[in-house]
């Protein structure tokens, strides 16, 4: 067996990999998963007629590069959760209609189906009931709102 394995150092290395992409299911920590890549490098380097020790070194650094590397924005990225807006935030960027005029202090804008108080962002500006407005953010129980950005159709 031992023969084999040196005769056929590049196979033996694969199943390395795979055995450790196997356990890596079990575990999902992404660890054996980049010692599972940094295996299917020592088997590049066997394949290519390398000598051990090399196959050795180049599995050690790719294997610690992976870990140190590429495993913690991705473990980052997975564990951050889900990038959806809910609740009220997800009302930022719509369209609401005025009811009451709104202006810097006061005002009533429908959206989504209900009414909120609505204010807007600068003092200067005040908008008319019937308008479009964009809604820039959440303030409280109030949506701050500001003029709708119209643009030409062809």
């Amino acid at each position: 067996m031992i023969d084999w394995m040196q005769d056929h150092a590049w196979a033996t290395w694969l199943g390395i990999a795979v055995v450790l992409a196997l356990v890596e299911l079990l575990s999902l920590d992404l660890v054996l998963l980049m010692f599972a890549l940094a295996a299917l490098a020592g088997a590049v380097v066997a394949g290519l007629g390398g000598p051990l020790w090399l196959a050795i070194v180049v599995f050690i650094a790719v294997a610690v590069a992976l870990v140190l590397l590429v495993r913690p924005p991705l473990v980052e990225r997975l564990h951050a959760g889900p990038t959806l807006l809910t609740g009220h935030q997800a009302l930022v960027g719509h369209t609401a209609i005025v009811v009451e005029p709104v202006g810097h202090r006061q005002g009533r804008v429908q959206l989504s189906g209900e009414l909120w108080s609505a204010r807007t962002q600068l003092e200067s500006e005040s908008y008319d009931t019937g308008t479009k407005v964009l809604v820039t953010r959440i303030d409280g129980a109030s949506v701050v709102v500001t003029a709708l950005a119209t643009t030409k159709e062809s």
